[in-house]
């Protein structure tokens, strides 16, 4: 039988015929690697345009590489693509190899709202055969075209009259220790969509949190550990959520308070930063696996500066033997705890275990729901 081929990144390919003949200024280019984003800049030759990330640091990233490059571009940092004004000619996304399939869907329904009348949205798929966006585009525009140039495909659309605002949010509901059942509202391009991820439960079941604290949820996304935290410090705690995903953020925000969390507060950053240092008893840590050990290594440098003299630190992974050696260096002792097929690194900057006085973890609860709306 024979096998898919990985495609080359789009990086690593000239721009097609098709998506040159298509592009027109004002141009946004929807997401992308910041490789990506610049080769198909290179490529249009295009000075002047809008570049539209979600994440802070791929922002960022993308901001520097263009500094030189290209001057005239602007890059901005949203929750959605549809909080930009609606003055596009094209909208260009460059679709992932892979990638989350709700993501794609909601890219195509936002990007419909920036676009000028007749405005066309293009998509350059690294897929030949790519079943996926003809089917999309024509629900969300009315009509698509398609070009096929080995490895590649071309599709675009035009806006025609209006259409309402879809948001794709899919919630579901947890709990953990036995408390209370929380619901949390997802959307996607954020971490856990659609359910509550395993490694962030097994943070959440091991990390010991006591009435009054204040706690870190550093790399919160929807707010899953940091509303969890909060049934634990009850009304006297205070959580704060830091993210450099701004539609996160932004779900940390709505689930927190939908949830009856008192004291909170959100922080977008791309370097971890924001809630004042010195201040916290506890960090709950959950950092991304991509970035070769980069992110890991920011959350535990910048968790340490964020705790009091006699906070604990907690970080989840399925990378122990990357990740452990720099809470060493950070923090002296540690302690790991197998949990839930994820390890659960602990430490105190006072040099003592972290979990030293943990309860012990309870058995696993498996009773979260999930409904799209």
């Amino acid at each position: 039988m024979p096998t898919r081929r990985t495609p080359v990144p789009l990086s690593q390919r000239p721009v097609p015929n098709a998506v040159l003949a298509k592009v027109r200024a004002p141009l946004c280019v929807a997401l992308g690697s910041p490789a990506e984003v610049i080769n198909v800049l290179s490529g249009c030759r295009v000075t002047e345009a809008t570049c539209f990330q979600i994440d802070l640091h791929q922002a960022e990233r993308l901001r520097s590489e263009l500094s030189a490059l290209a001057p005239g571009v602007n890059v901005v940092t949203a929750a959605d693509l549809w909080d930009l004004p609606a003055d596009f000619q094209t909208v260009l996304y460059l679709a992932p190899r892979g990638g989350e399939r709700e993501l794609k869907i909601d890219v195509a329904d936002q990007a419909f709202h920036v676009l000028r009348p007749r405005g066309a949205f293009v998509v350059w798929s690294p897929y030949e055969g790519d079943l996926f966006f003809p089917n999309l585009l024509k629900k969300v525009f009315g009509k698509v075209k398609v070009t096929h140039a080995d490895p590649d495909s071309v599709f675009w659309s035009q806006r025609e009259g209006d259409r309402p605002r879809r948001r794709h949010e899919l919630t579901f509901q947890a709990k953990v220790r036995g408390g209370d059942s929380c619901r949390f509202v997802s959307r996607p391009g954020t971490f856990s969509y659609g359910r509550f991820d395993d490694g962030a439960r097994a943070l959440v079941e091991v990390a010991r949190i006591a009435p009054g604290e204040r706690v870190v949820d550093l790399g919160c996304g929807c707010g899953t550990n940091g509303i969890f935290a909060a049934q634990r410090a009850g009304p006297d705690g205070f959580i704060a959520f830091v993210d450099s995903n701004l539609r996160a953020l932004a779900l940390a925000d709505a689930n927190a308070r939908a949830n009856g969390v008192r004291s909170f507060a959100t922080y977008a950053s791309a370097t971890a930063v924001g809630p004042e240092e010195g201040t916290f008893d506890v960090v709950l840590a959950n950092p991304p696996y991509y970035g070769a050990g980069a992110i890991a290594k920011l959350f535990i440098e910048r968790g340490k500066a964020f705790l009091k003299a006699d906070g604990r630190f907690y970080l989840v992974t399925r990378q122990p033997n990357e990740v452990a050696p720099q809470m060493v260096d950070a923090f002296g002792e540690i302690d790991a705890l197998e949990h839930r097929g994820y390890t659960v690194l602990s430490a105190g900057t006072d040099g003592e275990y972290a979990d030293s006085e943990t309860d012990p973890v309870p058995p696993r609860e498996d009773d979260e729901t999930g409904a799209v709306e």
